[in-house]
């Protein structure tokens, strides 16, 4: 299988050599790798144009952007600055982060659950964090959630859901979507992927009420948008995250924001959501 990676990078230069060794070692190795270097003030560039230099199917890109780190529309908007870069003889298109390491297997593991499932739309592993001197889960999703760190997509699924949204959230309303397309999803808990920055270290503060704006562009409504809320608030152990969230909700709504689904993918959305919440009661 034709897998084409995009990796988006900010700043990366203690970290994206380690990314890139590891995709050169893939059992199967990708067709095409682009990184965009996205407004980058330290040598990100220097680090990924040495691995261009060795290998012809690593290219790189700059962009200039904002440089605060807000989550959702500005890595997305790298993304596609590295995507139009590309044909289309992929079979599989990758959204990864410049801080992964992964096993040398990944990609071939992840090609045979592509080939093996007809209707499989998104696949990935699981992100490690360093803590304590050892690799543990970064725990701070559902098991069967593929990270935003590493998406990894079949052609028709991703342009099923209309690629992806430059806001944030992307990372959710992509698996609503394939879903609502009949899509299949697997995370393979056998592939450990050792996340270098944990999430959202960076964020800046502008992006506090981004998560609740989320929840009202996937059209949530405001009592799964309020359950939400106070299940991610209590998995980061930030209580004032629920305020946040909330207030977000109610800027978006009030502003009449764009809104990221349909009408009627927000119906499935909203009966997906309440299926989930209430099998966790039975």
């Amino acid at each position: 299988m034709n897998f084409y990676i995009v990796i988006p990078a900010h700043n990366e230069a203690d970290v994206i050599a380690h990314t890139l060794q590891s995709l050169v070692k893939q059992t199967l190795l990708p067709k095409h790798v682009v990184v965009v270097n996205d407004h980058s003030s330290d040598n990100t560039q220097d680090i990924v144009e040495s691995f261009c230099e060795k290998f012809n199917w690593i290219s790189l890109i700059n962009n200039q952007s904002s440089n605060k780190h807000l989550p959702g529309s500005k890595i997305i908007n790298a993304f596609y600055k590295g995507f139009e870069t590309l044909d289309n003889n992929y079979d599989v298109i990758c959204k990864f982060d410049a801080d992964l390491i992964f096993p040398e297997n990944y990609l071939e593991q992840i090609a045979t659950h592509f080939r093996t499932n007809p209707k499989l739309g998104m696949a990935a592993g699981f992100c490690y964090i360093e803590k304590d001197g050892h690799w543990v889960l970064e725990n701070l999703t559902r098991k069967d959630h593929i990270r935003g760190a590493l998406k990894a997509y079949r052609k028709q699924c991703f342009l099923d859901i209309g690629k992806l949204k430059p806001s944030m959230g992307w990372d959710t309303v992509d698996e609503l979507l394939a879903k609502f397309y009949n899509w299949q999803l697997i995370t393979d808990d056998s592939l450990h992927v050792k996340h270098l920055k944990p999430t959202g270290i960076s964020y800046n503060k502008a992006s506090k009420y981004l998560q609740g704006e989320a929840m009202y562009k996937m059209r949530y409504g405001f009592i799964i948008t309020l359950i939400s809320a106070i299940k991610l608030a209590y998995k980061k152990r930030r209580f004032s995250l629920f305020r946040d969230y909330v207030l977000g909700y109610f800027k978006a709504k009030n502003n009449k924001v764009e809104q990221l689904v349909t009408m009627e993918q927000g119906k499935f959305i909203r009966q997906l959501r309440w299926k989930g919440i209430l099998n966790k009661f039975n």
